[in-house]
């Protein structure tokens, strides 16, 4: 019988909060399973890939509002903190939330991973774990370095993640399926990836 051990957190969510409010603009800090976690400063073929899927969801959901930046209380009992590089939400959702708003209302969380040593971890295996507990009903993940798109859905709360995973290759089109609804050709991200 294997036993695994729990994971101690290195702080409190406030203790976090409050390193993040007095971090630099040259770096991103998150709170995901108890530990501080720093996300590398976008570069230019990021920023345009998030810009492409802004501009897809609003040609296909114009009722829908990609908020860039928002954080998000996720992860077992909202004890985690992560700031996704996109978050699809009903027009205006976040009007009035603070910086660190509850999921509820989210319909799809975005990440496009960054050339960093973290990024597996963070982005391919933490993020999914963290987004389903919180209940988020998709998580899209654009990889830069397999130059794949994976569409996680069917979030599972109590086992944290998502039942149902599907990943095309750059190139192939994919389905992010309901409460979304929308199909993106991803032909133009073999662009801009080195």
């Amino acid at each position: 019988m294997t036993v695994m051990a729990e994971r101690t957190s290195q702080m409190s969510v406030e203790e976090f909060e409050e390193i993040a409010l007095g971090a630099p603009e040259t770096v991103t800090l998150e709170f995901i399973n108890g530990r501080i976690e720093v996300k590398q400063v976008a570069d230019g073929d990021h920023n345009t890939i998030v810009q492409w899927l802004a501009r897809r969801c609003m040609q296909s959901r114009p009722d829908l509002d990609l908020y860039q930046g928002q954080g998000l209380r996720v992860g077992a009992y909202r004890q985690g903190r992560a700031r996704p590089d996109g978050v699809l939400a009903p027009e205006a959702h976040f009007a009035g939330h603070g910086e660190w708003a509850d999921p509820a209302g989210a319909l799809l969380v975005i990440e496009v991973t960054s050339y960093d040593s973290d990024s597996d971890n963070r982005d391919r295996r933490e993020k999914p774990s963290a987004y389903g507990e919180a209940g988020i009903p998709a998580y899209l993940l654009i990889d830069r370095e397999s130059c794949t798109v994976t569409v996680h859905s069917n979030a599972d709360r109590e086992a944290g993640g998502y039942r149902d995973t599907h990943t095309v290759k750059f190139g192939e089109k994919v389905i992010v399926p309901d409460p979304v609804g929308i199909e993106l050709d991803t032909e133009s991200l073999k662009n801009y990836v080195r």
